[in-house]
Parts: structure tokens; sequence; C-alpha cells
């Protein structure tokens, strides 16, 4: 276990925070001070537009900017700094894909093949993008434990589709799926393959050279970083066929009157002033994880979750969903009949925050059978003793909300 860490996360030590349990950071991370403290030196001390000025302040601007490229590069293991692609989040990511690349490769009547288990920032583009190609999009579903059907994608890859997309953490079963197996089969069938990451890069080591992924999303707010930056890494051998998507200043490499010629990659997918102070934000978020060490962050993560599930299942009328083992750190269940708002409020009442809802999964809840689900997850500044409290409060939840069980 991790030493408690909650001395350098400033948003617990305020008066209104002291005494909070925070089981969300699935949706959104807590940040170190250091990150807060990056960014405000950025914007106190550094402060100018990359690529744009020759004076020295503006050359440090853009020497934060590209430092962060590369520390993310680093963090995930890429090749090169320029297959690192900074977005707004992992969603603006997965569009970057869709519109960018597979606009101009997906072809009519080809098979556009997602999972089940995606979060709908990682379907609803797919879904847009058959509808704009004509193309068909099928579905690997999972089991009853939480996991791909590999049998079925066996199948499904036998129809040479054009594109998988997939989740590597399930963010509703907290299912981790074997993407390294599952890129090397799909290469196999001549298929390339999304990897959405927002639930992985900020629990357990990432290597995209190793898993060999065509492109993977992951977005900074999830990992300690600020809100409102994310990545899109590209393998280098999609550059050619990645193009623009939003257009203006700093994209190109030259404008004439009724042509422009695009600037190289990755600048050329980031047009206009991009959040430097986020990249610069994320890159302090990556130091302090390094610190850490991501084995350390995993295993406390491991701990944790073991822990949680095996004090859950100890509860009567309790309803876990995803798998026993192997399960990531994020544990969807309910309680009876009590709806999830109900207990999502019933428990931030005694200052415990989980959240509730279908967690932008709505093909799980409809495979579960449920409309919404109630969600813990935890992270490095979690401790045995939140998981205690959750319980606690779920069973004074059962005391209280008694005629529904």
């Amino acid at each position: 276990m991790l030493t408690d860490l909650r001395k350098e996360f400033p948003l617990f030590s305020a008066a209104a925070n002291r005494d909070l349990v925070y089981l969300d950071s699935a949706a959104t991370a807590q940040r170190p001070q250091r990150v807060i403290t990056a960014m405000n030196d950025f914007y106190a001390q550094d402060n100018a537009n990359p690529h744009r000025g020759a004076y020295r302040l503006a050359e440090r601007a853009t020497q934060h900017y590209e430092a962060a490229r590369a520390k993310v590069a680093a963090f995930i293991h890429a090749a090169a700094a320029e297959e690192i692609i900074f977005t707004r989040n992992a969603t603006e990511a997965v569009n970057f894909i869709a519109y960018g690349w597979a606009d101009h490769h997906v072809q009519p009547g080809e098979v556009i093949l997602v999972t089940e288990l995606e979060h709908h920032s990682n379907l609803v583009p797919w879904q847009m993008l058959a509808q704009r190609r004509g193309a068909i999009l099928k579905y690997i579903e999972f089991d009853d434990q939480g996991h791909l059907r590999l049998d079925q994608m066996e199948e499904r890859l036998r129809e040479r589709p054009r594109l998988l997309a997939l989740t590597q953490v399930s963010n509703a079963l907290g299912t981790i799926n074997p993407v390294a197996e599952i890129i090397a089969r799909a290469h196999e069938a001549g298929v390339v393959v999304v990897v959405d990451g927002a639930q992985s890069v900020p629990h357990m080591r990432v290597d995209v050279q190793s898993m060999q992924a065509d492109f993977f999303v992951f977005s900074g707010h999830k990992m300690l970083g600020p809100l409102g930056i994310g990545v899109l890494y590209a393998n280098q051998r999609h550059h050619a066929g990645l193009q623009p998507v939003l257009y203006g200043g700093d994209m190109i490499s030259s404008v004439d009157y009724h042509h422009s010629d695009w600037n190289d990659m990755p600048w050329k997918m980031e047009a206009g002033t991009q959040h430097v102070a986020g990249a610069v934000g994320l890159a302090a978020a990556i130091d302090f994880l390094g610190e850490i060490g991501m084995e350390a962050v995993a295993e406390h993560d491991h701990t944790l979750t073991r822990h949680a599930l095996e004090q859950l299942q100890k509860l009567d009328r309790i309803i876990l969903y995803g798998p026993r083992e192997n399960h990531a750190a994020v544990i969807s269940f309910n309680i009876g009949a009590i709806h999830p708002h109900d207990l999502a409020t019933f428990l931030d009442q005694r200052g415990i925050a989980i959240r509730s809802g279908h967690h932008c999964a709505q093909l799980v809840m409809r495979k579960l059978g449920v409309a919404a689900t109630a969600r813990a997850s935890f992270y490095l500044y979690n401790t045995l003793e939140d998981v205690d409290r959750l319980i606690d409060g779920l069973n004074a939840a059962k005391e209280y909300f008694g005629k529904w069980l």
C-alpha cells in the first residue's frame, strides 16, 4: 500500500472536504499541488503563444509545450514525440481518428467493429462514421462476467473489418481487456485498432509499442492532470493517412489564395492556440506518477479493489457486476431495489462520493438489464479506511431503505 497521499492534494485540505471519501476517480481524479503550481507558474512566468514568436518568452513557452509532448511520449513508450497529438480530451481524440483517418479509409459496406463495453466516446463516433460512410457497425459481446467473447471476436475478424475500436479498461465494469492479444489477432486480419486508454493510463504501465496500437487515446484529468487536455497517440505508420480535422493557425506550412499545405505531424492536427498550461500540468502529473511508480499505483489499486470486493460480497442483497478476478479499480453494484441515485445521495450525506447512473455506457446497462448502477472507483489517494467507510455507509443505507430491499 502507498502511504497516505491525501496531503499532496489541496482539495482534501479544504474545510468542506476534510472528511471526504472520494470514490469517483473514474470520472475525474483530483490534482496534486504540484500540478496546480506548474500551471500557475507557467501563466505567471512563461505565458506566451508557442511556435509563433522569436522572442525569449515565446521560446520558453514553446519549450514547455514540446517538453510536455516528449514527456507524454515517454510515459506511454511511444517511439517518437511526433506520435503525440494534444487534444481537449479522449473524446475529441476519438473524433479526430473518426474524421481525420476513418472518413478517408473506411469504404461503404465495410465493417466497423466495436465492443459492448465501450464508453459512448468510443461508440457514438463510430455510429456516426457508419452512417456517413455507409459502413456496417458490428459488436463483440461480453459474457456474464464482463469478459469479451474472444470466440465471437474471431468470427467477426473473419469478416475482414476495416477498424476495431475497444477499451483497455471498462469504466462501467472494471474489465481489463487483453489488448495486446486482441491487437495481434486483429493485425493478422489486416484490421486497424483504436484503443481507449482513459481508464488504463492512470492506473497501470502502458506501452503502446509493445501492444502495437495503431491509435491510442486518453485524458489528462483522469490521471491527476488538469481538465481540458487529452492525448491522441497515432503510430507513425498512419501519419500520412491522418488528415486535419480543424483548420486555421499553426497547422499549415503555406497558404495561397485557393490552396493550403499542411504542417508536419503532429502540428497539422493542432489548429489554433492550444491548452499550453494544460500540457504543462499534464507533464507535472506524469512526474508525480513517475516518482510513485506505476507498478506501485497498480498494486495499491489492486489492494483496495480486492478488499472492497471481499467486503461487498458479504452484504445481503448486493448485486456485483463485472469480473471477480483481474478487476480494475472500479466496481459497479446495486443493492436490492434501492435506486442508485438515492443510494449516492444517502452516501453523500455521510461524506462519501460515488457515481450513480449509466456511466456513459448504456449498452452495458442494457446488457445487464438495469437502468443504472452505483459505482465506486479508487485511486492512489484512497485508503483501506475509505473502503471501510463505504461498507459502513452501505450497511446504514440498507437499514434506512429497508422496505426497498
